[in-house]
């Protein structure tokens, strides 16, 4: 369980950038987090796992408190961020040795790391580049490498911060089909987009502007009651589409399978 309890944050002191953020993140969620650039939402990330600490508040996985020093160990081992540009993660020469950096800095038995590296490599498909260099694979590639090396150290939460955006809308698929898996399997998945069409991935939406959460709730709620146009989103075409044509079937991240379902039961 992540809990932000009465968060406020700030640069400097007289801009607030979070102001009273309270909010609790279940274990196995998946939830999109969602607003405008500048909204703090990768400030919101960055407190998550420590790497930033809240001015005022606190900020906790369980009984660990970012704010304690002794508790920031545990937590980054149980929460990997997976970030905008995988190449600021990288900083070995090989995809074999980028995973297992890892897992050598939070001391993992030598004997157990071959099979934590075939096994993260497995689950996003890259275990047949284990000697290529990583600056050499597509932005999709380097981006699966970046969770290969997250999922290693077996964390019980994924931040994933605009770990989309530079993608092409392939590399975006195979990138939200692992979130997707994964957190069928139980990992709790928190997913920062600007992709509006991405949040119908996730089972819950908080929506921030200026520093503060607008929305909390599900992601058929948010598109039928937020007005996206004010805080600079915009409706995705699948959601215009099943708005459009007045479609009975729950909202869908496949809105080709969302029509045929349609068709079908007329």
């Amino acid at each position: 369980m992540l809990i932000f309890d009465h968060v406020h944050f700030y640069y400097q002191q007289e801009q607030q950038v979070l102001e009273d953020i309270s909010f609790t993140i279940e274990s196995g969620e998946f939830v999109a987090m969602v607003g405008a650039n500048g909204s703090g939402k990768s400030t919101i990330a960055k407190l998550m796992d420590g790497l930033l600490l809240p001015k005022q508040g606190q900020v906790k996985l369980g009984n660990l408190n970012t704010s304690n020093r002794e508790d920031l160990v545990n937590i980054h081992e149980q929460i990997g961020i997976v970030f905008q540009n995988p190449e600021d993660q990288f900083i070995t020469t090989t995809v074999i040795d980028e995973v297992l950096f890892g897992l050598q800095n939070i001391r993992v038995p030598r004997e157990e790391m071959d099979h934590r590296v075939e096994h993260a490599l497995q689950a996003v498909h890259m275990e047949d580049y284990k000697e290529a260099m990583p600056h050499h694979l597509s932005g999709g590639q380097k981006q699966r490498v970046a969770i290969a090396a997250i999922l290693a150290m077996r964390p019980q939460l994924i931040i994933f911060d605009e770990a989309t955006s530079m993608l092409d809308p392939l590399g975006r698929k195979q990138v939200l089909s692992i979130m997707k898996e994964l957190h069928s399997q139980g990992m709790t998945i928190i997913h920062i987009t600007h992709h509006m069409d991405e949040v119908l991935y996730a089972k819950r939406v908080l929506l921030l502007h200026q520093g503060r959460i607008e929305y909390d709730g599900d992601p058929e709620t948010f598109f039928k009651t937020v007005r996206l146009d004010d805080y600079q989103l915009a409706m995705p075409f699948s959601v215009r589409l099943h708005q459009g044509l007045n479609l009975h079937t729950p909202l869908s991240a496949d809105w080709k399978e969302m029509i045929r379902s349609e068709w079908d039961m007329n």
